[in-house]
């Protein structure tokens, strides 16, 4: 048995998240079906962790095994023919058996986009907001994320996890032009809704409504109710996963 690492990116649009649901269309849905029909047998693909609906990916990995050894480059183009328009196939790698997609990554990078203009063509890939925001308080505020390692705080509700425990290595505002920012966060895992919380939560301390103490709070509550809204999917995006060693 041979293990493959399968790297993907798509547009979360049209897809009800990465996980296979059983009312909706997702990616690894589509990934599985692609391959299936390629190989001519039933392919279970194993991805690095879930978008939701609407979620993108610059770069996810998924794993599969199969018995025989594959032409990686070859796989690739073919996946590319069949597969829908909004998902593409980078590359098909072979990896040691031990290797796992989603329990070897050792980072995940997200980025979640905002815009404070109206711009017809930024509208489906970054959040439109139109109130002021102080971007160095909200600075601040993301690099005490680094002290804390319980993020219960930004969790969904009633989320079935065993731990809320994530090391934050990376959280800053990044400014693209006079209108454009994206938040970028790197930790070794993340909670359901987290990033989307927190850039939630961050928001209120960029408008004001909320003080870096009074943010550090929130994170030592632990309580979902305290933090900010959950902000939309569509401004989300998986950019990396990273691995040891690959």
């Amino acid at each position: 048995m041979t293990r493959y690492f399968i790297y993907i990116s798509y547009d979360g649009t049209a897809y009800h998240g990465w996980q296979i649901q059983p009312n909706g269309d997702s990616v690894q849905q589509k990934l599985q079906w692609a391959l299936s029909t390629l190989l001519r047998e039933d392919i279970s693909v194993t991805g690095a962790g879930r978008t939701d609906a609407g979620v993108h990916a610059r770069m996810m990995v998924a794993h599969f095994d199969v018995e025989h050894a594959l032409d990686g480059v070859q796989l690739a183009y073919r996946l590319n023919k069949i597969l829908p328009r909004d998902i593409s196939v980078s590359r098909v790698v072979p990896v040691d058996g031990e290797m796992h997609a989603r329990f070897s990554a050792t980072s995940r990078t997200y980025h979640y986009y905002i815009h404070t203009r109206k711009d017809p063509f930024l509208r489906h890939y970054s959040c439109e907001l139109h109130y002021p925001l102080d971007f160095r308080r909200m600075n601040e505020a993301a690099s005490r994320l680094l002290e804390y390692d319980d993020f219960g705080a930004f969790c969904k509700s009633h989320a079935d996890v065993k731990t809320t425990l994530c090391k934050v290595t990376e959280a800053k505002w990044v400014q693209m032009d006079d209108d454009s920012w994206y938040f970028r966060i790197t930790a070794n895992r993340f909670l359901r809704n987290m990033v989307r919380a927190v850039v939630g939560t961050l928001v209120e301390v960029g408008r004001g409504r909320m003080s870096e103490s009074e943010f550090c709070r929130v994170i030592e509550g632990k309580q979902r109710t305290e933090a900010g809204e959950s902000m939309p999917g569509h401004a989300l995006f998986l950019e990396h996963v990273g691995y040891d060693n690959l």
